[in-house]
């Protein structure tokens, strides 16, 4: 209805125009929002208050106008002025009905529409560095992504979906140090673990894997692995000075060519189960892009060069240093440290030149909300080098913390203590975990409670909507069983029968499925879609309760059926485009 109210004032428009009343060049965007009090109508516009000034006329007068030029349409039955210039729409009851034929005759295409039609947009999210297993607070950036893509796809973009592999800099040294660490172990050696090492279970399954394979081949005296390294943290020492010590001595006592076999072990191990995970998930990429990519092909190197011929980098105490703070970021910026390793900043400005040259018109980041502090500096780095930082929008996404009863479970990706995606949804499940992610705003926080996740109450979101879609299935079977038909058009000629408060407001609340997708979509807000879901879902199930379906005035059966028909397809849309399952049986 929104959209036929739209067509119907830009005719108005149109003919305003064509009478010289408002100017050729005008083309304001027509504003249509659901009325708060029926007594103000169904629908209303401030279009008029909006042009009045360049029309030259007071809100109320244009506004009268623009209501004597809209074309007749039989579903308006009335429109009037409110307050300082509002056109308030009312919409006769009976065309309200026309929702139910739209979604039979689109089905799972009801709701998709065209409004991001000719633009390519990348998403990239999750993008967590391969280091370890997924674990719960990842699951949130990844379902918060997924579905962004997922709806905006679903309003007419094309989307790319991306996951940024950081498979190169420290912390993959870190990571491939503790794999032969461990291996070492598994050779029989005694090597004091360092604290800022990886410790999980995983660092442990792979180095076994490599000593299965190559048993004692990368072998090293401990002796020779810990002389003259200095002291860890728990002696006293440096964590950090520790680790890049013993970084040091693999390379050097393993060489390149073995040294790069134990990296890429562990990266292709990790990144295996990482890609598994997300898939069991319900996540899939188009491509998975490398940041050793960027350093061979020398993009890195490139990108560094075009902002040093552009006068932004200098040297400062041994380092490179990017003068960001010229651009608004609150200071400077090291992109070469002082041995003479890039920095990850250098590697992500030139991953996003590089998405910009692609061509898309809009790139999104989903980071997690402790990175928030990271976008002015990318902003600037994009406007150093004469592209449109606007192009990034960057969504920032809370984490999310979980609980096992009273219990808040504490995570640390180094130390190896926490909750990985695939306990989690073994747990609780693909479609509780993927609803419960998505059903607050990405920027508040969110307490993951496992009982109500996995309980079969109605307290239970997930469970109250399929629930819904799982009991007009039932009901359908129950036709089946009294061996009575579904008159489909006999349904549809007979739907002014639904007169019940019940059914009006089924009715009504059906008729917003598409402008909450729209918003969804273009507010990268998947919890509206969630909200909705519940509010479709709470109103039919008080209509289950209120009223039987299958009765014996078979006009009126039918048409109730043709309208809990569309309750399904639409709950059933709705849990598609947040890749949740819409049972048959519960």
């Amino acid at each position: 209805m929104k959209q036929k109210l739209g067509a119907l004032i830009e005719n108005a428009l149109d003919a305003l125009k064509t009478q010289g009343i408002i100017d050729q060049n005008l083309a304001p965007k027509i504003v249509i929002d659901r009325a708060r009090d029926p007594q103000y109508g169904d629908f209303a516009s401030n279009l008029a208050m909006v042009l009045a000034k360049q029309a030259g006329l007071n809100p109320r007068q244009l506004a009268e106008k623009i209501i004597a030029a809209l074309p007749e349409d039989p579903a308006i039955t009335k429109v009037e002025i409110a307050g300082p210039g509002f056109i308030n729409f009312f919409i006769d009851p009976n065309s309200q009905f026309q929702i139910i034929k739209q979604i039979h005759d689109l089905g799972k295409k009801f709701g998709e529409s065209k409004i991001g039609a000719g633009k390519k947009i990348q998403v990239e999210f999750v993008s967590a560095n391969p280091t370890g297993p997924l674990h719960v607070g990842h699951g949130r950036g990844a379902v918060y992504g997924s579905t962004v893509a997922d709806l905006l796809q679903a309003v007419g973009f094309e989307v790319h979906r991306e996951y940024y592999v950081n498979d190169a800099g420290r912390q993959m040294d870190i990571l491939a140090t503790s794999i032969w660490l461990r291996y070492l172990e598994e050779c029989g050696e005694i090597v004091s673990f360092p604290s800022n090492g990886y410790r999980g279970d995983y660092i442990r399954d792979i180095a076994g894997e490599i000593y299965q394979q190559a048993e004692n081949d990368y072998r090293k005296p401990a002796d020779l692995v810990i002389e003259a390294i200095p002291a860890d943290e728990p002696q006293g020492g440096d964590k950090e000075q520790h680790i890049d010590a013993l970084i040091d001595r693999a390379k050097a006592l393993l060489g390149a060519s073995q040294y790069d076999y134990i990296f890429t072990t562990g990266l292709k191990h990790i990144l295996s189960d990482i890609k598994a995970d997300l898939a069991e998930f319900g996540i899939t990429y188009q491509e998975w892009f490398s940041e050793r990519q960027l350093m061979s092909n020398g993009a890195v190197e490139n990108t560094l060069q075009q902002l040093r011929d552009a006068g932004y980098l200098y040297e400062k105490e041994g380092a490179t240093w990017f003068a960001s703070s010229q651009m608004g970021d609150e200071k400077d910026r090291v992109v070469i440290r002082e041995n003479g390793q890039t920095t990850y900043f250098a590697s992500d400005i030139a991953y996003h030149i590089n998405k910009l040259d692609r061509g898309y018109d809009q790139i999104i980041n989903v980071w997690g909300a402790d990175h928030h502090g990271y976008i002015p500096r990318v902003k600037a780095a994009m406007q150093a080098l004469d592209t449109d930082p606007e192009k990034l929008k960057v969504l920032l996404v809370q984490f999310a913390v979980l609980y096992r009863g009273e219990e808040k479970i504490q995570m640390s990706t180094r130390s190896g203590e926490f909750v990985t995606l695939r306990q989690l949804r073994n747990e609780v499940g693909k479609d509780a975990a993927r609803f419960f992610y998505a059903m607050r705003r990405s920027e508040q926080h969110l307490d993951f409670d496992l009982k109500l996740a996995t309980s079969k109450t109605n307290e239970n979101p997930v469970y109250y909507v399929q629930y819904a879609h799982a009991r007009v299935c039932s009901v359908l079977r129950q036709l089946d069983e009294k061996s009575w038909d579904r008159d489909l058009h006999q349904g549809m000629e007979n739907l002014e029968k639904l007169t019940e408060e019940h059914e009006i407001n089924l009715v009504a609340t059906l008729s917003r499925y598409c402008e909450v997708l729209e918003k969804a979509a273009l507010q990268y807000e998947p919890h509206q879609l969630i909200l909705y879901l519940r509010e479709l879902a709470n109103e039919f199930h008080a209509y289950y309760n209120a009223h039987q379906f299958l009765v014996e005035d078979t006009a009126l059966r039918n048409a109730r059926l043709n309208l809990i028909c569309s309750v399904k397809q639409v709950l059933a849309n709705g849990l598609n485009l947040l890749n949740i399952s819409a049972p048959e049986a519960m």
